[in-house]
Formats: C-alpha cells, structure tokens, sequence
C-alpha cells in the first residue's frame, strides 16, 4: 500500500513545468530539426513525447495484475493514436515516448515498420536511451533514439535517389510534444 501512496505522490508531484525544464525550449527546437533531417533520408514519420506523468484515471488502473510498466505502454499506444501516429500512408511511423516520473521509454511502432523491424531492435534503442535519461542527459538520449530509430526506417523505407521523384509530404509535425 505504501508503494502505491509513493507511485501516486510521485505523479501527483510532476506536472508540466517538469517537462519543460527537462526539455526546455532551445532543446525542442534542436530535436524537431533533427526530426526534419531524419525524415529527409526515408519516408517514415517520427514522433517524440515527452510527458512528467501519468493521468490519475492510469493510475487508478493499478492492480496486482497491471504494472506501472504495462500503463506506460498502455499511455504510449494511447499517444500513439492520440497523435496519430498510426494514420501515415505507408504505415511507418514511429512514436518515441518518454514518462519523466518513471524514467520509462516506450518506442511505438505502426504495423508497416513492425513487419520489418523485429521487437529486438527497439528495445535495444530503449537500453542504449535509459542510461541517459537516468542521468538526467535528455538531449542524448533522445538524439541517440532519433538516430537508431533514422537508422532502422532507412534500412526498410529509404527515400528514392531519383532526383526527379519530389519528397514525400511531412504528415506530422516534427515539433515533439510535451506534456
């Protein structure tokens, strides 16, 4: 019960001005142009959120069967769709999902990539991002999972080298979200 009281203090406590200060804004703006550089080198769409903590109506959910690491995911998958994420045209996109009050990072990704990159492959991106982000190094973390991420959507949806073929639209915005 006293784990409980903690965990609900824990995300009760965080809230935006958090989120903010982890990722200020000269951060935000350096990650949406490393976003847009991706996106530049294939045709998936990569998104960042970044949130201080759960929503109460998660935490309620808590259970002897349900972990605090299945609601992560479970907010992850919402985001995901929230976002729309999941609504690209080659059905690529790729969510980057970080909760500041567990130090949790889930890397979604829609049913398009998922065919071709194997579950290995992303939770190898979230070990090589969880040293960082114990560390407080957000901006490496997230740069590093930008690049790993540029990497595996290169390796399955590269953009032609035709020069004549235009870009395809950017359907998402590359800003990352913070919440």
């Amino acid at each position: 019960m006293m784990n409980k009281l903690k965990l609900f203090a824990r995300h009760l406590w965080l809230d935006a001005s958090d989120t903010r200060r982890a990722v200020p804004p000269d951060l935000l703006e350096r990650l949406a142009q490393r976003v847009a550089a991706s996106e530049r080198r294939h045709s998936g769409e990569i998104r960042i959120c970044v949130e201080s903590s759960l929503p109460l109506s998660y935490l309620w959910r808590l259970s002897a069967q349900t972990t605090i690491a299945d609601l992560t995911r479970q907010r992850a998958v919402a985001m995901f769709s929230k976002l729309g994420v999941w609504d690209t045209e080659q059905n690529n996109g790729v969510l980057i999902y970080l909760l500041l009050a567990e130090h949790a990072i889930e890397i979604v990704a829609d049913r398009g990539l998922a065919r071709h990159a194997d579950p290995a492959q992303w939770r190898e991106i979230v070990a090589h991002m969880s040293q960082a982000f114990r560390d407080k190094r957000y901006e490496d973390g997230l740069t590093q999972a930008l690049e790993e991420t540029s990497a595996v959507l290169v390796a399955h949806f590269p953009l032609g080298s035709q020069t004549t073929q235009p870009p395809p639209p950017n359907e998402l915005p590359d800003m990352p979200l913070l919440q």
